[in-house]
């Protein structure tokens, strides 16, 4: 029998209605002033930032609702209010307290890194099955739904394992946005170059390692 795996989409779970990662308040452009920022480099081998943790990285929110701003500070334009926890976005530049954020559909704001936890997740760019193994003959554990949000535990050659409602199980890597280039490559864990940096524990039940 196929179970069909209720996951309620990122536009569902907002509380306001509005554009599908968030409020969008302003578009004002940032202020003349802010604090001194690290940029991404495009592919970067090491930890490094104010952080001295790797920058591009994926994080996830840690809280229902996060305010993005135009720039490193509290004094900047809110530009959206992000209202669901755990949706994962990339770090791609770095203040000592702040991080420039790019989300799934590629809006990139401010935040502050209180707002965000190293637990990883994904976001489904389509629908996909959940298996019990990282094999397409394997049996069917859940439907995932297009736009739908899962905790990340681990990652082997084109396939990762995620966890939603409960449910563990196997799905094709390249069905989902949040993924470093390495890791559907990865044997095992989130492990190899990039561990130290992400800090991310699979067998965690909550959020870790702020970012």
């Amino acid at each position: 029998m196929r179970i069909r795996l209720l996951i309620l989409s990122l536009a569902c779970a907002l509380a306001l209605p509005g554009p599908a990662f968030g409020q969008e308040e302003a578009s004002a452009a940032p202020g003349a002033t802010g604090a001194p920022f690290r940029a991404a480099p495009a592919h970067a081998e090491a930890c490094e930032g104010f952080s001295g943790l790797q920058v591009p990285r994926f994080v996830s929110l840690r809280y229902d609702e996060a305010v993005g701003r135009s720039g490193p500070s509290g004094e900047h334009p809110r530009l959206w209010v992000y209202q669901r926890s755990g949706l994962p976005v990339q770090v791609i530049q770095e203040t000592p307290d702040w991080r420039k954020v790019r989300d799934p559909g590629g809006v990139e704001v401010w935040m502050h890194r209180r707002l965000l936890s190293g637990r990883r997740s994904v976001w489904a760019l389509e629908a996909a099955d959940l298996l019990a193994r990282p094999d397409a003959e394997s049996s069917l554990i859940a439907r995932i739904e297009p736009d739908a949000r899962l905790w990340l535990e681990r990652c082997r050659p084109g396939w990762c394992r995620l966890e939603a409602g409960g449910r563990r199980g196997w799905a094709r890597a390249d069905a989902f946005w949040g993924l470093s280039p390495d890791e559907p490559g990865a044997d095992g864990a989130l492990e190899g170059a990039l561990a130290p940096c992400y800090r991310s524990d699979p067998n965690t039940t909550g959020p870790i390692a702020v970012d």
